[in-house]
């Protein structure tokens, strides 16, 4: 089916994609003697650990219980002994629970029964089973999104992938585009819904290509930031706005990731739970850039190993440029939402001290929900975090980082934007 051109956003940023660095590396697998499993790598509480040190498991074997309606499972991503259940730094200077496994010489699998023409409810179950999650970032499990309280029309897939250096998902759809599509259309039964519409941008031809010989909707989009946000996909896939403080399913729409509806398809078809995912290592600072399959849990000295790291590079980041986490260091894991490792140098990255705010504006100029960045920061320097959201509307804020990119004076508007909706979260818990 031939792509359309979506339709244009105002606002947002215009940024360098430095793909060229991976966009031509197939998939990889790459493989670690140990993995530190997270129990907490989904929006929502965490996953309660069903196994003690020294047993025995199995890979695809359930490790963590899911503890609640906004949770997951977590399932052992390589077989052999469980060597602790213990809490460990993040590398984001957070701490959670891991569960450790050391590997064995072999390596046995426990997955689910295949699912022979599967119900709409049998398969948001068998997503709720295999502990899938939104694989763009957020890490929302997917078995809530497939019981929207409104009812919802159309599927749109996310393959706008907008972040610099990140292209594991083009990869993905340019080597697996027929479970992708399958993925699709298993989620499309569980939600109930015909139309499905797949939404890429148009810097990657290859994969637009691919999809146009599908039965999909395929809309090719404007190289855009933050083009790969849920409200603007779905405006420019479908021309619907979601309105303000409204869900996706408000405008009678679920949008979930490529990766996503991959890792459905495989759930459905060969009863694999979510243990792997697809990792792009880029940035000046890597001697070779890659994008490697790894299974969740990997420590990223595998990935490190696999790729090598040059001493120019002076910044470690979890995830894109623009959304992802500095890390403090190189004890961190994959998990079932990290979408890439980034090593920057000195000129990839800016660490001038900020200087006072000159009112010029550029920040509301490009933001994408029509905020007040400054407004928002010069009350949350001053504690006052409702009036931040009064007159800058912080909690519409969709944390996408424009406001930072483009501010002369490198004023920390996103993380007062964030410190704001922490602090008023607080508040009414």
């Amino acid at each position: 089916m031939k792509a359309k051109n979506g339709k244009l956003f105002f606002r947002g940023v215009h940024i360098r994609g430095r793909k060229e660095l991976s966009e031509n590396c197939p998939i990889k697998p790459v493989t670690a003697d140990e993995v530190a499993i997270p129990m907490s790598q989904h929006i929502g509480a965490p996953a309660l650990p069903v196994v003690e040190a020294g047993q025995a498991v199995k890979r695809g074997q359930l490790v963590g219980k899911s503890a609640g309606k906004i949770s997951a499972n977590v399932h052992a991503s390589i077989s052999g002994v469980v060597k602790e259940v213990a809490e460990r730094p993040d590398g984001r200077g957070g701490k959670c629970v891991h569960v450790v496994i050391t590997r064995g010489e072999e390596q046995a699998e426990d997955f689910m029964p295949p699912l022979e023409s599967p119900t709409g409810e049998a398969i948001a179950n068998r997503i709720e089973e295999a502990g899938i999650v939104g694989m763009g970032g957020a890490g929302f499990p997917t078995h809530v999104k497939m019981h929207p309280a409104t009812a919802v029309d159309t599927l749109v897939l996310n393959g706008a992938e907008c972040e610099p250096y990140l292209t594991c998902d083009d990869r993905l759809m340019r080597e697996q585009r027929d479970k992708i599509v399958r993925g699709a259309f298993y989620l499309a039964e569980a939600l109930g819904v015909k139309q499905v519409i797949i939404g890429i941008e148009k810097n990657k031809p290859e994969a637009i290509a691919l999809f146009e010989e599908t039965d999909l909707s395929v809309v090719a989009l404007k190289k855009q930031y933050p083009m790969g946000s849920e409200k603007h996909l779905i405006y420019c896939c479908t021309g619907r706005k979601v309105p303000l403080g409204k869900l996706p399913a408000d405008a009678g729409v679920v949008v979930q990731n490529v990766a996503t509806a991959y890792a459905v398809c495989e759930a459905v078809e060969l009863g694999k739970p979510l243990i792997e995912r697809v990792v792009t290592v880029s940035g000046g600072g890597v001697e070779t850039p890659k994008n490697l399959l790894c299974a969740v849990g990997t420590p990223l000295g595998a990935l490190i190993s696999a790729c090598g790291i040059k001493e120019t590079a002076v910044k470690y980041v979890a995830g894109g440029p623009m959304t992802g986490t500095a890390l403090t260091g190189t004890e961190t894991n994959v998990t079932k939402t990290t979408s890439g490792f980034l090593f920057l140098t000195a000129k990839e990255t800016n660490d001038d001290e900020p200087t006072p705010c000159i009112n010029c504006g550029k920040c509301a100029s490009v933001c994408p929900m029509k905020l007040m960045p400054m407004q928002i920061e010069f009350y949350a320097a001053a504690g006052e975090y409702e009036n931040a959201n009064r007159y800058g509307g912080a909690l519409a804020c969709i944390g996408c980082g424009a406001c930072g990119y483009i501010c002369p004076a490198r004023r920390p508007l996103a993380q007062a934007i964030k410190t704001t909706k922490a602090e008023l979260g607080r508040k009414k818990s």
